[in-house]
């Protein structure tokens, strides 16, 4: 996979080597990308790697769910809610081995056209509308990713995708909690 070789998002410099270059830990550290922080997120996969000794799909999907969520739960707990998420990733992985041979980057390698990147993507365990966008700009704007229509849909606002310095998230996370307290504000 061509792009960054860390993502600055965990602030754990193996960490965000692994998101950065392994495919799969990048869409696992989307779908725990929910309810917790970014940086709690994206370090999933490398405390997943370290705990079980892998971070293969086939292997992940067919192992025993309890052991799986064992993993999951071990303290400090991989995400706040780790019985869903087990479930979440086993499931994502699942997907990845049947429809992409156990290799998450052809999910966009494969992809003919900016809408079949989005519903590639839209289809995974854990990814909605917020996700499949965030993504989409990540591949465009940091890996390089050109498909047909993709420019059309980049964001105009700062997602976690356009992130590429430890200080440009701590802004993208002030950002987001400025608008989520606006939020509240008005609906109060």
């Amino acid at each position: 996979m061509s792009g960054p070789t860390l993502l600055p998002w965990t602030g754990d410099e193996a960490a965000d080597r692994l998101i950065a270059t392994d495919p799969n830990a990048l869409l696992i550290g989307f779908a725990l990308d929910q309810q917790i922080t970014v940086q709690k997120a994206f370090a999933g996969p490398a405390t997943l790697q370290a705990r079980l000794g892998f971070l293969d799909p086939q292997r992940i999907a067919e192992l025993d769910p309890d052991v799986f969520l064992a993993a999951c739960r071990e303290q400090p707990a991989v995400h706040r809610f780790p019985g869903s998420m087990a479930t979440r990733i086993q499931d994502l992985c699942a997907v990845l081995v049947r429809d992409y041979g156990g290799d998450g980057s052809r999910v966009w390698t494969e992809a003919t056209d900016a809408a079949d990147l989005a519903a590639r993507l839209a289809a995974l365990p854990g990814f909605g509308e917020m996700k499949v966008r965030t993504v989409m700009v990540l591949l465009y704007r940091q890996y390089g990713v050109d498909l047909p229509g993709l420019a059309e849909r980049m964001s105009a606002h700062q997602t976690l995708g356009d992130v590429r310095t430890a200080d440009e998230l701590a802004a993208y996370q002030a950002g987001k909690r400025a608008a989520k307290a606006a939020k509240r504000a008005a609906s109060a």
